[in-house]
This record gives C-alpha cells, sequence and structure tokens, in this order.
C-alpha cells in the first residue's frame, strides 16, 4: 500500500505527446518488431525497485526549448531558448550520424541495443571497414527496415548487428563522463576540442535557462543508481540511436547502461513496460517517471506509481522522498 499511490502536482501534458526528435517524428513504423530477444545480464536477485524513466521534458528539456513554450512558461526569451534548441539539436544528430551510424541506421530503428544481436556471429571488427561492406546502399535500395517484415538476408542482417555491436562498444567505452565535464568522451577523442568547448557552453547556457534542471534530475537518478537494490531504466519515444547520443552527451550513460536503454518510437511505451516487466519479473516494485500522458496511462496500465515531473518542485520533492527512503 506504501506505493500505491504518490501524490506530485498534477499538470498540463507537454506540448507534444511525443518527445521524439523532429527528424525522426515523420510517422513511419521502422525496424522489425518480430524480435523480443534481450541478452542482457539478468537482474540481481536482490533488486526491490525499478524507476522507469522519460527522458525529453523529464530529465532534459528539449522539445519546450525549440517550441519556446519552456520560455513563455518561466518568463524567458522564446527566441534565445529557440536558438538553443536549435543547437542542441544540430549536437545530438552531429554525434549520432558521425560516431553511431545514425546514416545507416535510422531506417532500421530498434527497441533495444540487444534486438538483432542473434544475427551477429562475433566477428573481430577491430579492422572492419563499415564504410565498403555494401549496406547503406542495399537498405536503401531493397528498402530493407520497413514494417512490412521484410527481411535482408543472412548476410545483410549480419551487417545490421555489427553496426548495433559497434554502437554498444563506443557507448561503453564513452559512457563513465566524470562529474559535469564529461572528461572521458571528449579526452579519447568522440569529439574534437572545438565541439567540445562548443557543447559545453551550450550545455552551460541551457542549464542557466532552464535553472539547472537536469542537475537537479541527475540528483535523484545518482541517488537511485547508488543503491545495490535499485536501478534506472530510461523508455524515451526518441529513436534509439539519437537517444544514445543523448545520453552520452549529457553524461548520464553512468546512471544508464546501455542495457537499461530502450525506445519506444516502434511499439509505444506501454508495449516497452511490458519487456521491461518480462525481463525484472513482478517481484520487484516499479515506479514510472514522467511528464507525458503515454507513460502515465503505461503505468496505470500496469498497476505502477506514477511521479509527475512538471516542474523544478517535482524533481526536488523526488530527490526528497527518495532521500527519506519513501521511495
Amino acid at each position: 500500500a506504501e506505493y500505491s499511490t504518490i501524490h506530485s502536482p498534477s499538470t498540463p501534458i507537454k506540448d507534444s505527446d511525443s518527445d521524439r526528435l523532429r527528424r525522426s517524428s515523420d510517422g513511419k513504423s521502422r525496424g522489425r518488431g518480430r524480435r523480443n530477444n534481450n541478452p542482457s545480464p539478468p537482474p540481481d536477485s536482490d533488486l526491490e525497485r525499478v524507476f522507469i524513466w522519460d527522458l525529453d521534458e523529464t530529465i532534459i528539456i528539449f522539445h519546450s526549448l525549440l517550441t519556446g513554450s519552456y520560455a513563455n512558461r518561466y518568463g524567458r526569451d522564446p527566441p534565445t531558448s529557440v536558438s538553443l534548441g536549435l543547437r542542441m539539436e544540430e549536437m545530438i544528430f552531429n554525434l549520432a550520424d558521425t560516431h553511431l551510424f545514425f546514416n545507416d541506421l535510422e531506417e532500421c530503428d530498434q527497441v533495444h541495443i540487444d534486438d538483432v544481436s542473434s544475427d551477429d556471429n562475433g566477428q573481430d571488427l577491430s579492422t572492419y571497414n563499415f564504410g565498403t561492406d555494401g549496406f547503406p546502399a542495399a537498405a536503401t535500395s531493397a528498402n530493407l527496415c520497413l514494417a512490412t517484415g521484410v527481411r535482408g538476408g543472412v548476410d545483410w542482417m549480419r551487417k545490421l548487428a555489427f553496426r548495433y555491436r559497434r554502437v554498444k562498444e563506443i557507448y561503453n567505452t564513452y559512457k563513465n563522463n566524470v562529474g559535469g565535464k564529461h572528461a572521458l568522451i571528449y579526452s579519447t577523442g568522440l569529439l574534437g576540442p572545438a565541439k567540445r568547448e562548443a557543447w559545453l557552453q551550450l550545455r552551460a547556457e541551457i542549464e542557466a535557462l532552464t535553472d539547472s534542471w537536469l542537475t537537479l534530475a541527475l540528483k535523484a537518478l545518482t541517488l537511485i543508481h547508488s543503491r545495490t537494490n535499485c536501478v534506472n531504466i530510461l523508455v524515451t519515444t526518441t529513436q534509439l540511436i539519437p537517444a544514445l547520443a543523448k545520453v552520452l552527451l549529457y553524461g548520464l550513460g553512468v546512471v544508464f547502461p546501455i542495457e537499461n536503454i530502450y525506445s519506444a518510437t516502434k511499439i509505444g511505451k506501454e508495449s516497452c513496460f511490458e519487456r521491461i516487466i518480462q525481463r525484472f519479473g513482478r517481484k520487484v516494485v516499479y515506479v514510472v517517471i514522467g511528464d507525458g500522458v503515454e507513460e502515465e496511462q503505461g503505468a496505470k496500465k500496469h498497476a505502477m506509481p506514477f511521479w509527475r515531473i512538471s516542474s523544478h518542485s517535482d524533481l526536488m520533492a523526488l530527490h526528497h522522498a527518495l532521500e527519506l527512503e519513501y521511495l
């Protein structure tokens, strides 16, 4: 009964029921929905609580920057807000395109990083040339990733799996950012010095405009992460690859291992919740944290308590509840 209801201020739903990036919001149903395999490590037996987080407008402010609605709500300058949102969007897609194969994988979106791993033969990729293996041309000419169930041949599916394996390797290499300075992601060359400085400046400007929204969210995320019996899960309507780029840029990889990130672009959040329940079982307590109607309805259907995030005070109240071990 302690977890049956969480009291949090009600709020209007966000401007859009979907927080997916504009470039990924054309309504296409992408990728294969056939597999539900998830070869991620099984959860520890002492796991007690699973916190399922929304990303945009819950942990980071993004869509409402682009529309100016955040600025209007909090008395900030809308043109400045929109400019920050556009610069942020450019950084996200630059990282996704340059290092995470988004140009290749945009039409082959997956719910989870391991969803095509069964097509991977384990080949050593240290000298593999992704630029000359013929994958993008085959994908474009044959529309092999459409939701009609059409699949490429074994060779093509293996090349797809190779890309997701490399994305996973890159994520795991650069996820352990130190503090707010992102030491590893920049010093090891994922972003060059110029982009590093541009991003640090942009993030500082966004934090100033949003009154340290991300910092408040990170307090709660870090506290949950520090517990041995709790885990953070991310379910976002952003496509998987841009979502991973966001998480890396914002230094969230420490609190969200890549196996704990799900994209609801194709299947919706409710179906993602079902997959998470299947993974962790029904003995643990699930808490959904978000700002939108989709995650609220999904939580209600699965009888999960829902903590609404609509303002800084909601984030502070969440951290306070975690500190006092009410959650």
